[in-house]
């Protein structure tokens, strides 16, 4: 799974590396938290967690112009994505993955992968590994927090799919009355990550954006044939403090090396090397 990962952009460092035409980032949208986001949405967040609001891609039709060509806009969108049956947007907190080998199974991602599917612009991600050897205080096995990201240090986009949900609560004019949320595609880890975790983010190259975003793709096996998994060997990992645990935590400090004195039991994802401190 993704459950954390590093965005220390803003909104214009994304504009050029993903040909985005409309940055609509600065439009008031719903969110989910109860307290003010921290650091601000739409502003450098090493510690992207979900319910969060994140800069999101996506290919959208201009609603005044609807016979215009699609846009490829940049927009916050919340992190936990909230199908539109929806009763509340608590589900969002359960939705924050979606597998790609069921994707256009589940009633919640369907109709999101056929017509809204999108790109995630990430840094790098967070990742718990479970050691064989080392436990904690409470007997369970020691989880080691790892940083993965493109070794090329070429753009990174995970691979989602978007929805909207409407609380019928509230007027048509009101800015709250619509939520627009997100998932991560996760696949297969490959080899040498699936040391770590056995799941990772799909992370589409740039040659297959396009593909992704084009609103003309609605065909099922179309769709399929883009949740390929790309060849593997594009990334590198080390494992980093526990810090980045806390959502509290924030900055570049998060993805520095641990030191060698706290990787008790931790396996080297490279040779499967059990390292001691």
């Amino acid at each position: 799974m993704c459950g954390r990962y590093a965005a220390s952009f803003a909104p214009d460092d994304l504009v050029d590396d993903f040909e985005i035409d409309v940055d609509r980032t600065d439009e008031r949208s719903r969110s989910v938290l109860v307290n003010p986001q921290d650091p601000p949405a739409g502003t450098p967040d090493w510690n992207m967690a979900p319910t969060k609001q994140a800069p999101v891609v996506l290919t959208r039709t201009p609603r005044d112009q609807p016979d215009a060509d699609p846009q490829r806009q940049l927009r916050l969108l919340t992190w936990g994505l909230v199908p539109s049956w929806a009763k509340d947007t608590k589900v969002g907190l359960r939705m924050i993955n979606a597998r790609a080998e069921t994707l256009l199974d589940k009633s919640a991602y369907a109709k999101a992968a056929l017509a809204r599917r999108c790109l995630v612009p990430a840094d790098g991600w967070y990742e718990w590994q479970a050691s064989p050897t080392a436990t904690d205080s409470k007997g369970k096995p020691r989880k080691q927090p790892f940083y993965i990201h493109r070794a090329d240090d070429e753009p990174t986009a995970f691979a989602g799919v978007y929805e909207f949900w409407r609380d019928k609560s509230l007027p048509d004019d009101d800015p709250n009355a619509w939520l627009v949320s997100y998932a991560i595609v996760t696949t297969a880890a490959e080899p040498g990550l699936d040391r770590i975790h056995d799941r990772q983010p799909l992370v589409l190259d740039k040659d297959r954006w396009s593909d992704w975003l084009d609103l003309a793709t609605t065909d099922p096996d179309a769709v399929r044939a883009l949740l390929e998994p790309e060849p593997a060997g594009r990334f590198e990992a080390w494992p980093v403090g526990k810090a980045v645990g806390s959502g509290r935590n924030n900055g570049a400090e998060l993805i520095a090396p641990a030191p060698a004195d706290q990787l008790d039991g931790v396996v080297d994802p490279m040779t499967g090397e059990v390292l001691q401190p």
